[in-house]
């Protein structure tokens, strides 16, 4: 049963549909890119954000700009001595930096520098919004302050962007392509989102259409052409997709979607650790280290 909220917003919607769809689609779209509290809404996220606190100290803040905002980076730096692999580390929607702490610290532990970008609208980046040609605009303004990544890491919503952006999905930003990627419990297309969000809402045909068309407008591309898994598949780069069989967040069809695009894809399955804490758990992070670092042993030997 839907709640009061969801009600109500159905009935607004039709109201304002009844008049004009194209309202109603914009409108709907604007409810779909609202990003959540920053504040963390129970006991758990709050333990995990103070026992985020000593491995985030370490970070060195900095400041991103792109065209329409800014975002907050954190950059780790590498332990030891030697080239370390850059990485760029992205959290999923709805979630922030601090959350990946514990993957922070492992890459690092690894020998890799890390870069973590806050979203739009998460952790310390300003606004209540995030829209994915917003995320592709931030990747580009890490890439640019960079200079580029070996690495890129990203969870669900992240995991996606990292693929939009490596497209080049939003016209007037160049592709951004990593020297290998890893996805963890990432969409594989954005279609199945703005159908699901209409559905919920109960969105007329016209409504339903005008909700879509807000990406054409702000990308320049049509929504089916954010396939994060066609994209994989036309890439060269190897990409690793970590993916757990009972997430019930993203199913694990879009795992299979991903395996499918191309020899380039690997799928390893992390069973039993749902979509959140997967990004946490040691073999998850052991896999992805050796993943990044397979090349370098092979030099080596």
């Amino acid at each position: 049963m839907a709640s009061f909220a969801i009600e109500v917003t159905r009935h607004a919607l039709k109201c304002v549909s009844a008049f004009s769809p194209e309202m109603a689609g914009r409108l709907a779209f604007r409810l779909f890119s609202i990003t959540p509290s920053r504040k963390p809404s129970n006991g758990k996220e709050r333990a995990a954000l103070a026992a985020a606190e000593t491995v985030m100290a370490r970070a060195n803040p900095v400041t991103l700009s792109y065209a329409g905002g800014w975002v907050m980076a954190k950059r780790f730096r590498a332990q030891g001595e030697g080239v370390a692999k850059r990485v760029l580390l992205v959290h999923g929607w709805g979630s922030r930096s601090d959350y990946l702490a514990t993957m922070i610290e492992g890459l690092l532990a690894g020998g890799a520098e890390v870069i973590a970008l806050d979203w739009p609208g998460h952790g310390g980046s300003p606004g209540r919004t995030l829209t994915m040609p917003a995320a592709v605009r931030a990747i580009d303004a890490a890439w640019r302050h960079f200079g580029g990544f070996d690495v890129a890491v990203g969870h669900s919503f992240g995991g996606a962007s990292l693929a939009c952006a490596a497209g080049g999905l939003v016209c007037d930003v160049p592709s951004r392509i990593a020297g290998s990627m890893v996805l963890i419990g990432a969409p594989s297309e954005m279609t199945w989102l703005f159908k699901g969000f209409g559905k919920l809402l109960r969105l007329s045909h016209k409504a339903q259409a005008a909700l879509e068309g807000m990406v054409v407008q702000l990308s320049g591309r049509r929504i089916e052409d954010f396939d994060a898994a066609r994209i994989l598949g036309v890439l060269t780069v190897p990409v690793l997709v970590i993916h757990a069989e009972d997430d019930k967040e993203v199913s694990a069809d879009h795992a299979r979607r991903y395996a499918a695009a191309g020899a380039n894809v690997e799928l390893h399955w992390a069973n039993g650790l749902g979509h959140r804490r997967i990004v946490s758990a040691p073999p998850v992070i052991e896999r992805i280290n050796a993943f990044i670092h397979a090349e370098d042993r092979r030099a080596a030997a």
